[in-house]
């Protein structure tokens, strides 16, 4: 099974995850910054800044691109609750 190196910068804090692990799981499991209020996609609470590997990640549904857009996302960002990890080094800094 592929895995994925994700580094928390607000901690300081990489760990290896299978693919398909949604960020908002491993933020609770590292102690992360990441906050969230629905976990379906739809709040935008947990939007969060993916410093490197964008392209390391699920594409965004689209309930997550229409919150994204209707919520003025800057480029590069994502919902915690939603972006799956596929493999490879992530680096995302809640926002």
């Amino acid at each position: 099974m592929p895995k994925a190196k994700v580094t928390f910068e607000d901690v300081g804090v990489t760990v290896t995850v299978p693919a398909g692990t949604r960020l908002i799981e491993i933020s609770e499991k590292v102690g992360a910054g990441i906050t969230y209020g629905c976990r379906e996609g739809e709040c935008c609470t947990c939007l969060t800044k993916i410093v490197s590997g964008h392209e390391h990640l699920a594409p965004p549904s689209v309930l997550e691109d229409q919150v994204l857009k209707d919520n003025l996302a800057p480029r590069h960002h994502r919902l915690a609750c939603q972006a799956q990890v596929l493999g490879g080094d992530i680096v995302v800094n809640p926002a």
